[in-house]
């Protein structure tokens, strides 16, 4: 594996409709390390997240994903860079008709496994974040934290190199908040990489990593948790 960084932006700008979203910001993320990134609403979050899987290009600058130079790279590698990344989104985004077996079971799907690998692979993820027991539950029947667990199966499914967590507590009491911090946190200890864009400042506060804000288009670093407040 790479010891290069896993996410690299250089000098890079972002406008939209005449303004500067993100301005000539610079940022590493290392090999297994978990960082959160808060700011304000309207600070650039969701567009740095957008830049991570090339939803959108930089105006200026170099962006570097598991070690694809998203700037340069063709249309056809796209699949294989978001293959690298596991999203997990604040709204579970599960398909509605499908159990949480077939949920999971559809990331290597789309991907070409064949179906003895898909079995083994989904019970092996189901047993990981605890669902064992609920392969067969509709999503309408899963609870918050429930949901947000298959989100995260189905995130590790294809094996990738970086977890972005994009507000992943967001709609969770604080008893499934703890679980999937919980789930989060055994996961960065097997190795890999995790972003996480949060408003939680409580979970920053009990579940310390390196943190960054982004404000005015850049990244600072925080030093201390004092400085939390947006």
């Amino acid at each position: 594996m790479s010891t290069n960084p896993v996410i690299e932006l250089e000098n890079v700008t972002v406008r939209f409709d005449g303004r500067t979203i993100l301005d000539n910001l610079n940022f590493t993320l290392q090999n297994g390390e978990f960082a959160y990134l808060i700011g304000h609403t309207g600070s650039g979050k969701s567009s740095f997240l957008k830049l991570l899987y090339r939803d959108i290009l930089p105006d200026f600058g170099t962006v570097r994903v598991a070690d694809y130079n998203i700037t340069e790279m063709k249309e056809k590698k796209v699949p294989f860079l978001r293959r690298s990344l596991g999203i997990v989104f604040q709204d579970f985004q599960l398909l509605p008709d499908r159990n949480v077996y077939d949920n999971v079971a559809f990331a290597l799907q789309v991907t070409g496994n064949g179906r003895g690998f898909i079995k083994q692979r989904v019970l092996e993820l189901l047993s990981m974040v605890g669902l064992s027991h609920r392969k067969t539950a509709m999503p309408d029947d899963l609870s918050g934290g429930e949901q947000q667990r298959v989100v995260i199966a189905r995130a590790l499914a294809n094996e990738p190199r970086i977890m972005l967590a994009d507000e992943p507590t967001g709609n969770l009491d604080p008893e499934a908040t703890k679980s999937i911090m919980d789930l989060l946190e055994q996961i960065n200890n097997r190795g890999m990489a995790i972003l996480m864009v949060t408003h939680n400042y409580d979970v920053v506060k009990h579940y310390p990593h390196r943190t960054m804000k982004l404000l005015d288009g850049q990244v600072e670093e925080l030093t201390s948790l004092d400085d939390l407040e947006v």
